[in-house]
């Protein structure tokens, strides 16, 4: 093997895998975020997820992109495990599209006439126009359909530049004892495994594989191990998806390896049985680059076919190779990065965080009240776990949030960006004050004291409302139901009346001695906590109903509110009043 046909051979496969990116980049751009929507939105049943996540993969070409957007999409709680796994297994069968594409650069069209129909004559074409395309016309999406042909033509250019380069090898003796070497079932299978893990793409190891071919000195038995270890090697750079992913990320980054591996093990398994007892005579004939895309799609066909009836068990394998770790659901999700130039997938990132967050909150508040009945230690750390959480979630969403105002955002997703800016504060106050309360409570059961009879009866009313101004906030908000929140502010001003109300009541305890100066410092630090809590939510409320009204000054709003009392304003509080009432 000479020098100057290693320096072709190298200088082909930089130009077809160059070509290859630019034409999967130009692809993906012209289909802008419509393909990550499209994957994330409609991947609900499982004909759907394979269907889609092969028509994903056969634009992008790349079954590894695919399955890296998926783990991306299941890190952030976006999509369940159940979808990811049958996207993968339409990305599996999705990536033996471009061994067809190749196939075009193979394509001769004869002498005369039929030659201006040859694929060098037609990769020609399709550069100069690429070209004018791309550089002359200044309309955006002309540009990049320019840049997908300047990439398919660079792609068949490297491709001819190789094919090339193998046929001078096919007349060397050592070279053809290689090949043949690799119709060793498990030495070809290692050796396409370690090849395409070292490219990381399938999609080129394919079509080296058929610019060898196209020397004519390689096997269909040489061939078929190749394309069975490629199957397999193309799952390493989306184990690289696993670095810092949350448990389930972490999860479906396994989902590629293991069903390529299981599934490539049982189908070279079944094939050199079937050799074994039936002698397959095809394996002794010459391949060449469309009999190698054929044996590629029929083996990535079979793969899936083989999965297919059998993604429960697929999810639970992976679950229960990836063990959560105690406390790990406390955390915030991680809020992917590479969605911030998706804003459609951000703004629904984002949502589904806050709305966690808003849970969170809502389930320290109750477990905090909880402990003013029983006091539990084990309940005390599970409010300090959920506050913490909370920090981490407004923390995470703060900076995410941030970053996407500097996009380019449609009118709704502006709205809900500030929605979720305007109330994560509110909702992070909202478990601050739940410790609060469960803080109270631990300080009663240490110094054992306990509330009069009067005060605890009067502390369940109050309790009880602002249980259900929380309630009634975290529903309109997940809900996005702007009449529901118009219910929070009557609430939230009878809760200040039944706080005012409660403190004087607690003085005229104080007097005629059945309560205690200890007691009435405790009380009045819940009773306060009470009336902050009321008061975020009444800020969450008025920042729903601004924003519906394309207005934001929650100030001048509430002010409003008050002064005005409309008359449904005087129903919703008079209905809350007879429902909690002190005396």
């Amino acid at each position: 093997m000479s020098f100057q046909i290693i320096v072709k051979l190298l200088g082909g496969i930089a130009l077809f895998l160059f070509g290859m990116k630019l034409m999967g980049d130009g692809l993906k751009s012209v289909a802008g975020n419509r393909l990550e929507l499209i994957l994330y939105r409609l991947s609900n049943t499982t004909p759907k997820g394979v269907l889609l996540g092969t028509g994903v993969t056969a634009v992008i070409q790349s079954s590894c992109a695919t399955s890296v957007m998926v783990v991306g999409f299941v890190n952030s709680g976006m999509m369940k495990l159940r979808q990811a796994v049958s996207v993968i297994l339409g990305a599996i069968l999705g990536t033996s599209i471009t061994g067809w594409i190749i196939c075009l650069n193979y394509i001769d069209g004869g002498s005369g006439a039929g030659s201006v129909f040859s694929s060098k004559v037609l990769t020609g074409i399709v550069a100069t126009v690429g070209i004018i395309l791309a550089m002359f016309i200044k309309k955006p999406t002309v540009k990049k359909l320019g840049g997908i042909m300047m990439g398919f033509a660079v792609l068949m250019y490297g491709m001819s530049a190789m094919s090339d380069a193998m046929s001078s090898l096919g007349e060397s003796e050592g070279f053809r004892s290689v090949l043949t070497s690799l119709s060793n079932p498990l030495l070809g299978v290692l050796v396409g495994l370690v090849f395409t893990a070292v490219l990381q793409s399938a999609s080129a190891a394919v079509g080296i594989i058929q610019a060898l071919s196209f020397s004519g000195s390689m096997s269909v038995g040489s061939a078929v191990p190749l394309l069975f270890g490629v199957a397999v090697g193309a799952s390493a750079p989306v184990l690289l998806s696993a670095l810092g992913a949350t448990v389930n990320g972490k999860r479906a980054s396994l989902i590629y390896p293991i069903t390529t591996t299981l599934s490539t093990a049982v189908c070279a398994a079944v094939f050199y049985i079937g050799d074994a007892i039936f002698g397959f005579s095809f394996l002794g004939g010459m391949a060449n680059p469309f009999s190698i895309a054929l044996m590629n799609t029929i083996i990535r066909f079979a793969m899936v076919i083989v999965l297919l009836p059998f993604t429960d068990v697929i999810e639970s394998l992976v679950t229960s190779l990836v063990k959560k770790k105690k406390g790990e659901d406390d955390d915030a999700p991680l809020l992917e990065e590479m969605f911030v130039s998706h804003p459609a997938l951000a703004v629904d990132q984002s949502r589904n965080a806050i709305a966690e967050m808003a849970e969170k909150s809502k389930n320290a508040l109750l477990s905090a009240t909880g402990l003013l009945d029983e006091y539990s230690q084990d309940t005390f750390d599970q409010v300090a776990k959920l506050e913490a959480s909370v920090d981490k979630y407004e923390d995470g969403l703060g900076t995410y949030l941030v970053k996407l105002t500097g996009r380019e955002l449609t009118e709704h997703q502006n709205k809900d960006v500030s929605l979720f800016l305007h109330t994560l504060s509110d909702f992070e106050r909202i478990s601050d004050h739940a410790l609060n309360i469960a803080e109270s409570a631990k300080e009663m059961k240490d110094k054992k004291i306990s509330f009069s009879p009067g005060a605890r009866e009067e502390m369940k009313v109050v309790r009880g409302a602002v249980g259900e101004i929380v309630d009634v906030t975290v529903s309109a908000f997940l809900g996005g139901d702007v009449e529901a929140a118009k219910k929070v502010e009557p609430l939230e001003e009878l809760i200040d009346e039944l706080c005012d109300e409660s403190k004087l009541h607690h003085i005229e305890r104080l007097q005629a001695g059945e309560c205690t100066i200890v007691l009435g410092f405790v009380l009045n630090d819940l009773l306060t906590d009470f009336e902050r809590i009321s008061d975020h939510c009444s800020n969450i409320a008025a920042a729903m109903i601004e924003l519906e009204a394309d207005e934001f000054d929650t100030h001048r709003y509430l002010g409003a509110v008050k002064q005005k009392k409309s008359e449904e304003f005087e129903r919703y509080y008079q209905a809350y009043r007879e429902k909690y009432n002190l005396d």
